[in-house]
């Protein structure tokens, strides 16, 4: 009787034994459908059965779907994965086939193309449509994606398939990508810019893995230089893949990308959903994607021969996904580009420690672009003195920062303020008996989001509307918001500049990624005066008239216990800074702090990156913490609070095997967020010296203690937060 293991996306310990019917040949990464008890799932074949199984507990394949076999380094890559990370390899799986219908037959979809008909009347529209077509012979477009190549409204598609000059077909909607020209001139470089070029694709030709550092400054033109690399890779027949930190940022990268190489590259994110979804899978499998440019999740597309791996502004912490699947993408990209021999290349202006430590220690290339692009120059950073030059009480822009936005509006100039908290107020309480809103689920205070009128917990989503008295004590004059979110901000705003164009940028606003993404292009248009924006206007984005950052609480990522606060802090100013002065007018920026003597604000305003690299990894060495030691954090949850404390202290009270390893064991303590969706959390640390192999000694010990099944352990390799 043969027998395979089939690796199924379930959170299981290993794959599973099925029979082979006769007549059906497998290979190892042969796509399968298998029943796990009454249910049907697609699975994956991983290599031979287990012959010890008793033949009368083995289920047979049900059938081997019509799908690319999963190649042996992607199965690699997973299995490494689900090791380092401590995550059932099932999970991992999930990750890499979240596809509708992945073995069905692709649905169909209309597209037009060239007819042999002719308009009675030519217009430049009409001609675009058909010079459109006419350059892509026998490829076919849907009639939005065509109008939007030609710059025409679909109404143009329609007069001209009613005269037979288009005419539609049939085709399944897993189709290939238009060919991206990977020999299209990548225009003027500077001298910096084309050298680090070249030897980015001297890497790629050798055909080999590497991992390279691509600092730049911000506005130093790294995308350009990168995507010389992404040229290269393609004209050897490769693909390659370009991680972006933000949705936001996608639909200007991808115009980037299509005026470099002539179409628009495979796209993969949240976003991207049903047969759009299943196509780009398939034609990834295929190689008949080249390029794809999403979110953090497409590192686990299938691709068929990856050349190059861009991680852009790769110190972004939106790259460690914090549920059901704990990993930082920046890390596994490395682990990824190790495994199919390509090139990883992890792009920013303030690299993350750990990139920094890395390409310091020559483990890592380090390419540099110490300037910008062009005549820009980098702008001028000043702190201001709250304690001195602070506002008047409940308000949040000092007299320095309101002078200097009046001169930009007078220029007629863009100002930026980027305060790093959603919504109008982190907190809202009664005067009277001093009543704080907080979730009723989670120990968080409920933010005030004055636009939607509600009250949010921005752990577990849970809204109520605004109140108009308070619960406790009855009074409806005494209740008071704490502290500005940006939508304060924008109130304080309007009415000091009541004549200014004020656009908002936070990640919750109505109308989700489509709205966000029509007011970054009404930015970048000029159609506003004064941008007020959350962290996501740190992250890539060039606002051509943007001549002026206010920092409205630069001391805001220095508060708690985080040990990456100071680089954190430090990142995202400079990063946000980097905003202003992109083009031929220079910028400035103004960092409001209530404790200017702090290391990290005169690092930021010194302009010497690498003393203050430095001297945070002087003191992290010191310390012993990552990148010069070894994490892991483990959280116990349950919603019965004396069960979860329990298997707390029974495995504090059994950590021989974390001794053994030669680690540290800190805790039972509560998690700073206690309580989260009505589950009472409970954290320890695991800490160990840089070489130590944590992961086998945290598996012996949390296996040695018998847990409750209604308490839950997380483990966290490599944590990024420790909320």
């Amino acid at each position: 009787m043969r027998r395979v293991a089939v690796l199924v996306p379930m959170p299981l310990p290993g794959p599973l034994d099925y029979a082979v019917p006769d007549g059906m040949a497998l290979e190892p990464g042969d796509f399968v459908q298998v029943e796990v008890g009454k249910r049907a799932e697609t699975g994956v074949v991983w290599g031979p059965g287990d012959q010890a199984v008793r033949e009368d507990r083995i289920k047979p394949v049900v059938a081997r779907l019509d799908v690319p076999p999963m190649r042996a380094e992607m199965r690699a890559f997973l299995d490494r994965a689900a090791a380092y990370t401590m995550t059932p390899p099932g999970m991992m799986l999930r990750l890499a086939t979240r596809v509708p219908d992945l073995g069905g037959p692709a649905p169909l979809r209309k597209v037009w193309r060239r007819g042999t008909g002719e308009p009675a009347r030519m217009t430049p529209a009409r001609a675009r449509v058909l010079e459109v077509a006419d350059a892509a012979p026998g490829f076919g477009f849907g009639a939005t994606e065509l109008a939007r190549e030609a710059g025409v409204s679909v109404g143009v598609i329609d007069g001209l398939a009613a005269c037979g000059a288009l005419i539609s077909a049939e085709v399944p909607r897993d189709g290939a990508f238009p060919e991206l020209d990977a020999a299209s001139d990548p225009g003027h470089l500077s001298p910096v810019q084309a050298g680090a070029a070249e030897r980015l694709v001297g890497l790629i030709e050798a055909r080999d893995y590497q991992s390279v550092l691509l600092k730049g400054v911000t506005g130093s033109g790294k995308t350009e230089v990168y995507l010389e690399a992404v040229a290269a890779c393609l004209r050897q027949g490769r693909q390659a893949l370009v991680l972006l930190p933000e949705i936001a940022l996608t639909e200007a990268f991808l115009g980037r990308v299509e005026a470099r190489f002539g179409a628009r590259p495979a796209e993969w994110h949240h976003d991207v959903q049903g047969a759009e979804r299943r196509r780009v899978w398939h034609a990834v499998a295929k190689g008949d994607a080249q390029l794809v440019v999403g979110a953090r999740s497409a590192l686990f597309l299938p691709f068929r021969d990856l050349g190059c791996v861009v991680i852009d502004e790769e110190h972004e912490g939106s790259y460690k996904q914090g549920d059901v699947v704990l990993y930082h993408a920046r890390d596994m990209a490395v682990l990824r580009a190790s495994l199919e021999g390509a090139v990883a290349i992890l792009a920013s202006a303030t690299p993350s420690l750990e990139t920094w430590a890395n390409a310091d220690a020559g483990k890592y290339v380090r390419l540099d672009l110490p300037e910008r692009f062009g005549a820009a120059v980098l702008p001028q950073m000043r702190l201001v003195d709250m304690r001195l030059d602070g506002p008047d009480a409940q308000k949040w822009i000092s007299p320095p920062l309101e002078r200097a936005i009046r001169r930009r509006m007078a220029e007629g100039e863009q100002s930026l303020l980027f305060l790093n908290r959603r919504g109008y107020a982190p907190l809202t309480l009664c005067r009277s008996c001093g009543h704080r809103f907080g979730c009723p689920v989670c120990d968080t205070w409920l933010v005030e989001h004055r636009y939607r009128a509600r009250l949010m917990c921005h752990q577990c989503g849970h809204t109520e509307p605004v109140p108009t008295a308070c619960p406790e004590c009855g009074r409806d004059d005494r209740l008071a918001v704490c502290g500005p979110g940006v939508e304060r901000l924008a109130e304080e705003t309007a009415a000091l500049f009541p004549t200014a164009r004020v656009e908002v940028l936070s990640s919750d606003l109505t109308g989700g990624t489509q709205e966000l993404k029509a007011r970054f292009a009404r930015v970048a248009a000029g159609e506003a005066d004064i941008v007020i924006g959350t962290q996501l206007v740190a992250k890539g984005h060039n606002f051509p008239l943007l001549t002026l950052v206010g920092v409205v609480d630069a001391d805001l990522g220095l508060q708690g216990g985080d040990l990456r606060a100071a680089e954190k802090t430090f990142q995202l100013v400079r990063q946000v800074a980097g905003r202003a002065g992109r083009a031929e007018k220079p910028g400035s920026a103004l960092i409001q702090t209530a404790n200017p003597e702090h290391p990290v604000m005169q690092a930021i305003v010194s302009g010497d990156d690498e003393a203050f690299w430095r001297q945070e990894a002087d003191a992290r060495r010191h310390a012993g913490v990552p990148p010069y030691g070894r994490m892991a954090g483990i959280i116990l949850s349950g919603t019965d609070e004396a069960r979860v404390w329990e298997a707390a202290i029974a495995l504090s009270r059994a950590s021989g095997p974390i001794r053994a390893a030669n680690a540290e064991l800190y805790g039972p303590t509560l998690a700073p967020i206690g309580r989260i969706r009505g589950r009472v959390r409970v954290r320890m640390l695991v800490k160990a010296p840089k070489g130590a192999a944590i992961q086998q000694a945290i598996a012996e010990w949390t296996a040695s203690v018998k847990v409750p099944s209604s308490v839950r352990i997380i483990v966290d390799v490599d944590p990024y937060v420790f909320l």
